[in-house]
């Protein structure tokens, strides 16, 4: 009965499988995923099939690339030939998949195992409450039919900080935007979403999300993925970043947590 944990798939299906394989995915495991789990790599469709149909040894959360996937559907955006995701679209299953997806969460925390999950990581400003009301907030828009309207002005960089007093659509996108696209903050925690240099290279003003004073108890590990030039290193020690960059020519990583152990498989390898 382990719990697998795994960094930003990006529709790599076949590494997805010899990195389960490795890791020895049997019917009693769950598989932890950071989100991302289509675009860039060969095979989406595949992906989204297997996690929908394994949905009961599952958790997961959205990433900005699942989410894009849902503006795509709703016609707010186009597919962008670096995606491939047209054969989703194409799929006779492509309606049952999208309404699944969306109706997927930003965060997941297991109390037993005192574990925190999301695709970019919890933003230095919240507490663990506001992160799971947030989190509540964004994925009971995108469960409902009204939210291609939220999708349609998703798209931004601002407001870049958080305050109790943001409403509306205001509110709606500091909140994906911190759960899905969060890097780099200020020393006072706004967001950054313009450099995504490495760590050495970064302007001294802004700072690693996850080196900012954290609000989340300390008993809580954090998992996360989004940032794949990390390559999973420089983190805190109860902090796991877990995109390798697989659909880059890095590898995909899995974590399995009972004994701290990790599985790789490299792309094309």
């Amino acid at each position: 009965m382990a719990n697998l944990l795994i960094g930003d798939i990006h529709g790599c299906y076949y590494e997805f499988m010899r990195v389960l394989e490795k890791a020895g995915f049997s019917s009693t495991d769950t598989i932890w995923l950071t989100g991302d789990l289509v675009a860039r790599g060969p095979d989406s469709l595949s992906v989204l099939r297997f996690v929908k149909q394994h949905s009961d040894q599952i958790r997961l959360t959205l990433g900005n690339h699942d989410i894009h996937l849902l503006a795509v559907y709703a016609g707010i955006t186009k597919i962008s030939k670096k995606d491939h995701t047209e054969q989703i679209f194409n799929a006779s299953d492509c309606d049952e998949l999208i309404n699944w997806l969306r109706r997927q969460p930003l965060l997941q925390i297991d109390e037993e195992l005192n574990l925190v999950m999301a695709h970019a990581g919890i933003s230095p400003q919240w507490d663990l409450p506001t992160a799971i009301k947030c989190a509540k907030d964004l994925s009971s828009i995108l469960s409902s039919d009204t939210y291609p309207f939220f999708l349609d002005s998703m798209y931004g960089d601002f407001p870049d900080s958080w305050s109790d007093d943001l409403q509306g659509l205001d509110r709606l996108r500091f909140i994906a935007n911190a759960f899905t696209r969060m890097r780099y903050c200020y020393d006072d925690g706004r967001l950054d979403f313009y450099c995504k240099d490495a760590v050495e290279d970064a302007p001294s003003k802004l700072k690693p999300w996850f080196m900012l004073p954290r609000k989340i108890p300390e008993q809580y590990s954090i998992v996360f993925g989004h940032w794949a030039s990390l390559k999973g290193k420089g983190t805190p020690d109860n902090v796991y970043g877990l995109d390798t960059g697989c659909c880059w020519g890095g590898k995909l990583t899995c974590l399995r947590w009972e004994d701290k152990q990790y599985f790789h498989k490299r792309h094309h390898e």
